[in-house]
């Protein structure tokens, strides 16, 4: 659990984060935006926990988009069938994240979304 004052999380494992309605109005572009370019809001707006919260999401999203795509690819002929169908997967994800990001919603992504790699 952090101890960042402007995020006041519930105790309950997987339960969505609730910040602090200014912070959320101010940067819902930067954190929508970040689903294209994950490290921007850490430049634009790198005190917001919104606009954090969403760039390791995004982040998670391009690491898991990256490497799944290298190893289908190198996968002779199932790989090859499954990356077109993975790739789809990845976009539905990539337009959940917008919706929560430019809607100000700090729902975490389905499977990948509990991780953390940007504190």
């Amino acid at each position: 659990m952090t101890t960042d004052p402007n995020i006041n999380n519930q105790t309950a494992e997987g339960a969505i984060p609730i910040f602090d309605a200014g912070d959320v109005e101010k940067n819902k572009t930067m954190a929508g935006l970040a689903y294209f370019i994950f490290f921007l809001p850490l430049i634009a707006c790198p005190d917001s926990p919104y606009g954090r919260f969403h760039a390791n999401q995004a982040l998670l999203l391009f690491i898991l988009g990256f490497g799944g795509s290298i190893i289908l690819s190198m996968i002779p002929i199932i790989g090859w069938v499954l990356l077109p169908i993975f790739a789809l997967g990845i976009l539905v994800l990539v337009i959940m994240g917008l919706v929560n990001g430019f809607g100000g919603k700090g729902k975490e992504l389905p499977i990948i979304g509990k991780f953390r790699l940007l504190s």
